[in-house]
């Protein structure tokens, strides 16, 4: 299988992407065709039989002025490191040591290790990117033969015209699945607002994101035997001994005042600071909203606290970044953030109580405050996942620019996209905190989150659908990846979903489908799918056919006339392995067709109807042998008026353990008949 990555490129000197690391060779695809460019920056050799692909995409940059050849490498070479990432999440080889701040954290794996890479950077970090330059990318993918295209980019913003499916990349990707390739895009990392999706087309399979259960927990434990929660990849002082603390405004230097340097308190500069303070002690810095903005870095911070030979960083949240959801960072000495502002009050408190002063000058005379860190090298597990994160886009699917809902369900699932281990460039400067981590071997790696971690986990496990199913459609393998999908988290419960970016764990609810779509992707399953549901590109053009003035757009984009196509239908009446009805005038049938990909099977039929709708299937029970075809007709009829959207599911299942899922979603319900005459 060969996947092919729309990215910011890749840095082929990783390990993740050699083709030597096992003792079976990688065979050459005969069906791909593409070549590896050669320049001073990706030189001769950079491909190998695993990475067996790579060009780079600018032709609209250049025209615009905007690319800089030096920062931005005129080659498929990353240098921002978000590409070497998300292709090493799909497709990376098997058992690399993570490495990172001179601490082993594990062995990395690709979702399908002995994939295929194919690079088409078309993103930099410079500017990002330009749709002519990722159409430009698709297509020459497309012509190569890649059997999935993974792209973890979205539009900065909802398309113009007819309806959001009529844009550059998405009719681009349209044409690549008439070749049949499987296309998987991130859902954009603008959640948690209704609508904020960033992909569109129902034809392209959007991934959301989920956390995952491995969560990597540091503590700090004062002297009056309070213990904070905290963060940060960061070892532990050393035997449990209690250090002092000492604020960072309560040790500078005697040319440095507070007045004169606001942000003094952040650590980023040592010769701000009186050595003699600090030297053996916990030094506390504040965490301000320049932290999450990269103007100050942790990076900095704790070159500050080595220069001064402290013991280690304390960070407490400035009371103006509310509830901002930290990833781990990694540190080379014990430290800590605590993203709490409400702990971060906690400890202030503590360390203000035990300063001593003179009774007159009020100087400060003891630093009273003691203070062990535990150390958050070590990872523990959460019953409580998967849960939807804040950031991750949520349907339903715009339309248009109206925000009309398109009767198309949006995600198509969640998969885990929260602080994700993966291969890092060289010279990567996506996060700052990961830059130029790469002094000793190993250590190419970076933690990090949103939906573009997600959608690659998704691409390799579609090359393993694939590769046990090599007849499949693009449609068919994204039935098998639905269906499949699970609606519980590990300790049974209902999948949850924050619905805030400040405080995202106090403010969620169970997930519905505009969260999630079909749920948490489950990779065992999706290799036995039972049944699936199949689309063609036929279908697709008789869906875009159908949207009211699209017919010039069509023959714009695809030079096919839509007077080919003598029926059209709504998106609820594509043959997806789910249903949304946007609006529901009284009543609708909807039909959906499934064909067996096991064995002879007798399914039984089931459902809860979403609120305000009565719904019936039929027929309840059907033997289907395999290879064969069974039609179900879907019964709608509004049972009160609503204007809020609500939520049901069918499930099919076999006799032989099959279990088939598909989602409901019912926005607008009218129970009489509105229609003038």
């Amino acid at each position: 299988m060969v996947i092919g990555f729309i990215d910011t490129g890749i840095d082929p000197t990783h390990s993740s992407f050699a083709d030597h690391t096992s003792e079976h060779p990688y065979p050459v695809p005969a069906h791909f065709s593409g070549i590896c460019e050669v320049t001073r920056d990706f030189p001769s050799g950079s491909c190998n039989r695993k990475l067996i692909g790579a060009r780079h995409f600018a032709a609209s940059a250049i025209t615009r002025g905007v690319f800089n050849s030096s920062q931005d490498f005129a080659s498929p070479f990353d240098g921002d490191g978000h590409g070497t990432h998300t292709a090493s999440i799909a497709a990376g080889n098997h058992g690399i040591p993570v490495v990172v701040a001179g601490h082993h954290f594990g062995n990395a794996s690709g979702m399908a290790p002995r994939s295929h890479i194919a690079v088409y950077k078309a993103l930099y970090k410079g500017f990002g990117g330009f749709a002519a330059d990722v159409v430009a990318a698709i297509d020459q993918a497309a012509q190569d033969g890649v059997d999935i295209i993974s792209l973890s980019i979205t539009p900065n913003r909802r398309p113009p015209g007819v309806a959001t499916f009529f844009n550059p990349i998405d009719m681009a990707l349209l044409s690549a699945v008439k070749a049949g390739i499987f296309v998987v895009q991130a859902a954009g990392n603008t959640g948690p607002s209704p609508k904020s999706m960033s992909s569109f087309s129902p034809w392209i399979f959007t991934v959301g994101s989920a956390s995952h259960d491995r969560v990597y927990s540091n503590s700090i434990i004062l002297g009056n035997n309070v213990t904070i929660p905290g963060v940060g990849l960061a070892p532990g002082t050393e035997n449990d001994t209690m250090y002092t603390l000492i604020s960072a405004v309560h040790a500078l230097n005697n040319g440095t005042t507070v007045a004169d340097d606001m942000y003094v308190g952040e650590c980023q500069d040592s010769s701000k600071f009186n050595q003699d303070l600090i030297q053996g002690n916990l030094l506390i810095c504040s965490y301000s909203i320049r932290f999450v903005l990269g103007i100050s870095t942790v990076n900095h911070a704790l070159e500050t606290a080595k220069n001064l030979s402290a013991v280690g960083v304390v960070f407490y949240m400035d009371a103006f970044v509310i509830g901002f959801q930290l990833n781990p960072t990694p540190m080379k000495i014990p430290g800590i953030i605590i993203p709490s502002p409400e702990d971060s009050k906690v400890l202030l408190k503590y360390y203000n109580y035990s300063l001593e002063r003179d009774i007159m000058t009020k100087k400060i005379v003891k630093f009273g405050a003691l203070a062990t860190i535990c150390g958050g090298f070590k990872a523990n597990y959460s019953s409580s996942a998967p849960k939807i994160m804040y950031y991750s886009a949520r349907g339903p699917d715009p339309e248009d620019n109206f925000l009309d809902d398109a009767e198309i369900m949006k995600p198509n699932l969640v998969a885990p996209g929260n602080s994700i281990w993966a291969a890092w460039s060289s010279v990567g400067a996506d996060s700052v905190e990961f830059q130029g981590r790469n002094t000793l071997p190993g250590e190419n790696f970076a933690m990090m989150s949103g939906t573009s971690m997600a959608a690659p986990h998704i691409a390799g496990l579609a090359a393993l659908v694939r590769q046990k199913f090599p007849n499949f459609s693009p449609s068919a393998i994204a039935s098998a990846l639905s269906t499949t999908a699970s609606l519980y988290d590990k300790n049974g419960g209902p999948i949850m979903a924050q619905r805030a970016y400040a405080f995202p764990d106090q403010n969620q609810s169970p997930a519905t489908p505009f969260d999630m779509g079909s749920g948490f992707v489950n990779a065992t399953a999706a290799l036995n799918p039972g049944l699936i549901f199949d689309s063609s590109y036929d279908n697709y053009m008789s869906f875009l056919c159908g949207i009211n003035g699209s017919a010039p757009v069509v023959l714009n984009y695809t030079g096919e006339s839509c007077w080919v196509y003598n029926s059209t239908i709504a998106g609820a009446d594509l043959n997806l392995p789910s249903i949304t009805i946007a609006k529901l005038n009284q009543s609708r049938t909807v039909l959906r067709s499934v064909m067996n990909v096991g064995g002879n099977e007798t399914y039984s039929v089931g459902w809860s109807a979403p609120f305000g709708v009565s719904v019936k299937v039929s027929p309840a029970h059907f033997y289907i042998a395999s290879g064969e075809k069974q039609v179900l007709s879907v019964f709608f009829n509004s049972t009160a008026n609503s204007t809020t959207a609500s939520y049901g599911r069918i499930g099919l299942f076999g006799n032989q353990g099959h279990v088939v899922n598909i989602p409901l979603s019912v926005i607008v319900k009218i129970t009489y008949n509105t229609t003038k005459t």
